[in-house]
């Protein structure tokens, strides 16, 4: 419910709960850090110079994404002396001023740099290793052509690397750390490739950054076509589904693409949905006397059938080959509908899909009322939260904080237990 701001400068202003208790306003509440935070989705490795704070930040443990080949070796360093080791030092309550272990790694590699990648699996792979390969594959996974309007722009970008050899690299990461997680990993119609450094700007590169981003480069008209963008993001997919690690998954403006490929993964191993006619004739003794008109109407586990795409309804069976899908799925500063979203929380869907929100992104953009509408249709126990910062220390700090006080505003929840449930929500993602 809304919350009522005291205009008078007294006492802070009281929230009505669902329960119909009363509680201070959690904009003026103290944060109870106590009960553990956990960014569920953060770049620190994106300058570096800021990992001496995290042992001084309040917020319990930091997800830390990779995302290209710069940064995979630094998320596995800071991991190595910053790392969560186990399931039992995530509940250690409470935190100790000189806790080191604060990183839960994640190793993926992001939709943006996808161009990087050759799938070296597929009978005819786009790279050759030719100098005139390297410009048949930029041409083929870019949109538009590169050949076709800059000669020169496929030349300043890198040799792409194989699949199957990064694959493998990320699976030696993972065995390492028990609790890493594959991400950050997705789809993103949006985005377009910066122009190739020019001496000038190199120049003037902040260095405390990690090499292989944007860096306030301009942009250039190239884009990573959708169907290899969906072809990386499903090798991960498949690779944590083996190895059993949630996923943390990016998505712009491709939400239909997105789901597809997710859903490609599992398909085979659907929950069986029973109507509730179903439900009767199972239980003992019953018989059902009701219309057979109105059977369709009568199912009540879908919300609005016309949104859910028709999927067989049975269960994943050893004729139905290994389940190679992850069974948790963060989709982070999630932007899509809440429409979409109830694709990924329909009962037949046989992962556990949460969703993150940051300050950041989902606020960022102005987004209110859009954001604010998903979080209420997001089932209590799925929700996340997250910075999505490219720095650690205070500042990240201040970004879990505000977001856990949004979150617990749009759901009226009492801010300490909020916080609480949030911090069991990410458990579940992390530890199962």
């Amino acid at each position: 419910m809304c919350i009522q701001h005291s205009e008078d400068g007294g006492e802070p202003a009281l929230l009505q709960t669902s329960d119909g208790n009363e509680t201070q306003d959690a904009s003026e509440e103290p944060f109870p850090w106590d009960v553990g935070v956990f960014d569920a989705h953060c770049h620190p490795t994106d300058t570096m110079s800021s990992i001496g704070s995290i042992t001084s930040m309040k917020a319990r443990a930091l997800t830390a994404m990779a995302t290209r080949a710069q940064d995979q070796d630094l998320v596995y360093e800071v991991a190595s002396s910053h790392g969560v080791h186990d399931g039992k030092t995530l509940s250690a309550e409470p935190l100790a001023p000189t806790d080191q272990n604060r990183i839960v790694p994640s190793f993926g590699w992001h939709p943006w740099f996808s161009y990087q990648l050759y799938d070296d699996t597929v009978p005819n792979p786009t790279y050759d290793g030719t100098p005139a390969g390297k410009t048949a594959h930029y041409d083929q996974v870019l949109a538009p052509k590169p050949s076709s309007k800059d000669d020169s722009f496929s030349s300043g970008l890198g040799e792409p690397r194989p699949l199957s050899e990064y694959l493998e690299e990320t699976r030696k990461r993972l065995e390492k750390f028990p609790l890493a997680l594959v991400g950050e990993i997705g789809i993103d119609k949006a985005f377009r490739l910066p122009t190739t450094w020019t001496s000038a700007e190199e120049a003037k590169r902040e260095e405390g950054l990690t090499p292989g981003g944007r860096e306030g480069r301009r942009l250039s008209p190239y884009r990573v076509q959708l169907t290899h963008q969906a072809a990386i993001l499903r090798a991960q997919l498949e690779l944590a589904g083996r190895m059993d690690r949630p996923v943390s998954v990016h998505g712009v403006q491709a939400h239909g693409v997105l789901y597809d490929t997710i859903a490609s993964c599992w398909k085979g191993h659907e929950k069986e949905v029973l109507s509730r006619r179903q439900k009767r004739q199972i239980a003992t003794g019953a018989e059902d006397f009701s219309d057979d008109t109105d059977e369709d109407s009568d199912d009540d586990d879908v919300p609005n059938r016309k949104d859910i795409p028709s999927i067989p309804a049975r269960h994943g069976s050893k004729e139905n080959g290994p389940a190679n899908f992850p069974r948790r799925i963060c989709l982070h500063s999630y932007s899509g509908h809440v429409e979409q979203l109830k694709m990924y929380i329909h009962p037949s869907v046989p992962a556990k899909v949460y969703f993150s929100f940051s300050v950041a992104i989902n606020w960022g953009a102005g987004g209110n009322e859009k954001t604010e509408e998903a979080i209420r249709a997001v089932p209590d126990d799925r929700l996340l939260v997250e910075s999505d910062l490219h720095i650690a220390g205070e500042k990240m700090d201040s970004q879990l904080e505000e977001v856990c006080r949004r979150i617990c505003r749009i759901k009226g929840w009492d801010l300490r237990e909020g916080v609480e449930r949030l911090g069991r929500n990410w458990r579940a993602f992390v530890l199962g």
